[in-house]
């Protein structure tokens, strides 16, 4: 019987999960800036956290998004 897991409890959905938030809110920041910027802190300051990652750290974010991309068409 199989159960199906949620992203939690899956890794590589955890980290697929992850990315897609930071590469989102980094676009979302670029098209909309104030939308972010006014809520810097608390629980929609998350928000604000992963596109600044998605900002500075674009190149690394790119990487593991072809990687991520490439385990998800070819080793699954």
């Amino acid at each position: 019987m199989f159960i199906p897991q949620s992203a939690i409890f899956n890794f590589q959905s955890l980290l697929t999960v992850i990315l897609l938030l930071i590469c989102t809110c980094a676009y979302l920041r670029a098209m909309v800036p104030n939308l972010l910027d006014k809520n810097k802190t608390g629980v929609l300051g998350i928000f604000w956290k992963c596109a600044r990652i998605g900002e500075r750290k674009s190149p690394y974010v790119a990487v593991c998004c072809v990687v991520m991309a490439f385990s998800i068409l070819f080793m699954q």
